[in-house]
Order: structure tokens, then C-alpha cells, then sequence
């Protein structure tokens, strides 16, 4: 019976969307992190009587036919990359991107990686680099004789000096921008990667057209609505709960036709 192959395709589906739902209240207080959705399609249909054919040696058109439906399936898992709430730290490494761009992170493999976790620290280099140690790039390194630190909206890095009242320019931050974010490999440790799809890397000066300004003492929480995530986790297990209602059902209706005796 069809019935039970496309049941099965629900519950199929809603597992994956619970386990989407999952992942987003599991990084509900992760920075700079993205919630993401899953979308479905409906698979191939079985046409048993084409919608347009001729009925009849008179002409007559079917109007609408008959086609049964095989089930659904997971046609993509999207980021949402709506902008998260601005945190005080109190941490003047810590940085906060208001609206687009993304920063650049030297990985060990010597690849650029891009991120919207702003919570930064220096090594014992003086270097900015992220909690994993990764250096962010272009390159900022802070004299560890420096009694202050000041990172303007715009990005540019300054310092102050023993002895001098004078702030010095030690570098200067930029933030990456694609065509298409969706598109971009999500890597774990909030890292993303490049790829065909989100298109090559435009890199700018914060605060310059199409990218966002940034925030010292600031990080960007995790866009994910603890509400939205739980209704719409409610939902998924009702979903997947009918579907296997529709699994008994049409078990028990197979059960009743074995029963019949010629």
C-alpha cells in the first residue's frame, strides 16, 4: 500500500526538522550564531489519469485527472541570517558587526575562514585572534605595552602608549560580504567557508556601503527566538505523530483485507 511508503517519508521529514529545531535551541546562547530552517518538496507524483486528455471520441477534455502523491523530502536546510541582539562584555577585544559582513580568520590550514563571533582575545603575541587562537585577519597586533585599546566603528585599531597622550594607528580591521550567505559551508566552531554558491569574497572597510559598523565591548547573540523555536518544535511532533497514525492505519485496513476469505 502507498500509504505506508508515504508516511514513512513524513516521519522521515519531521525527524530531520526536529533535529534542525534541535541544533537551533542547543546554540541559543552561542555568538554570532545563525538560526536555520528546514524546507520541504513534495516528491514525484503517480499520474493514473492525465489532467487536459481526451475523454471521449467527441472531444471531451478530463478536467482535472487524478495524480497521487509519493511523499515528501527535505529540499534544503537555509540560515536565516537575521541580526542578533547587541551584548554588553565589558572585554575592549570583544567586537560586535551591526549589520552585513562577516570577519576573515586565518585557519591552520593556512585558508581564510569567516565568522560573526566578535568575542576576540590576544595571544601571547599581542595578536587578535579568536577563542580557538586562529589569528583574524588582516593582521592586528597589539604592543603588549599598551595601556589602552580603541577599535572605532569603522574599524580602525588604535592604542595608547605609556607616557603618551597621543593614540597610535596599529591596524586596521575589514569584514567580508557575499552575494549569497546561504550559501556559505558552515564548519563548526562558528567558522563558514566559501563555496560555488555564496559566490567569491568582497572585502571592505566597516561602515562602508553594504557592510555593517562594528561595536567595541560588544558581541551579537544568537538570532534564535527560544518562543519560535519551541512552537515550531510542537508542530514537528505533531506532524510526525499523524504521519504515524496514517502508518497504523493503513496497517490495519492491509490487516482487514488479509482477513477476507474467498
Amino acid at each position: 500500500m502507498q500509504a505506508l511508503r508515504t508516511a514513512a517519508t513524513g516521519m522521515a521529514a519531521q525527524q530531520m526538522n526536529v533535529e534542525v529545531i534541535s541544533n537551533n535551541i542547543a546554540n541559543m546562547n552561542t555568538v554570532g550564531f545563525k538560526k536555520q530552517r528546514a524546507e520541504f518538496q513534495d516528491l514525484l507524483y503517480q499520474t493514473v489519469a492525465q489532467a487536459g486528455a481526451q475523454s471521449s471520441d467527441q472531444g471531451t477534455i478530463v478536467p482535472t485527472g487524478i495524480q497521487i502523491g509519493a511523499g515528501v523530502k527535505t529540499g534544503s536546510v537555509y540560515r536565516i541570517a537575521t541580526q542578533g541582539a547587541m551584548t554588553a562584555t565589558g572585554n575592549k577585544f570583544d567586537l560586535g558587526i551591526s549589520g552585513r559582513g562577516y570577519f576573515q580568520v586565518l585557519t591552520p590550514s593556512g585558508d581564510t575562514a569567516y565568522t560573526r563571533a566578535g568575542n576576540f582575545a590576544t595571544n601571547d603575541q599581542g595578536q587578535l585572534v579568536t577563542q580557538d587562537g586562529y589569528q583574524v585577519q588582516p593582521a592586528i597586533s597589539i604592543p603588549l605595552t599598551a595601556t589602552d585599546v580603541t577599535i572605532s566603528q569603522s574599524g580602525q585599531v588604535q592604542v595608547t602608549q605609556p607616557g603618551s597622550a597621543t593614540p597610535t594607528i596599529v591596524g586596521q580591521l575589514e569584514l567580508a560580504s557575499f552575494t549569497n550567505e546561504g550559501g556559505l559551508s558552515l564548519q563548526g566552531a562558528n567558522l563558514l567557508k566559501e563555496t560555488a554558491a555564496s559566490g567569491p569574497a568582497t572585502t571592505g572597510t566597516p561602515g562602508a556601503q553594504g557592510f555593517g559598523n562594528l561595536l567595541q565591548g560588544y558581541t551579537e547573540a544568537s538570532n534564535v527566538d527560544p518562543v519560535t523555536e519551541i512552537t515550531a518544535l510542537i508542530v514537528a511532533q505533531r506532524a510526525y505523530e499523524m504521519n504515524s497514525k496514517v502508518i497504523s492505519t493503513a496497517d490495519n485496513m492491509l490487516g482487514v483485507a488479509n482477513q477476507v476469505k474467498t
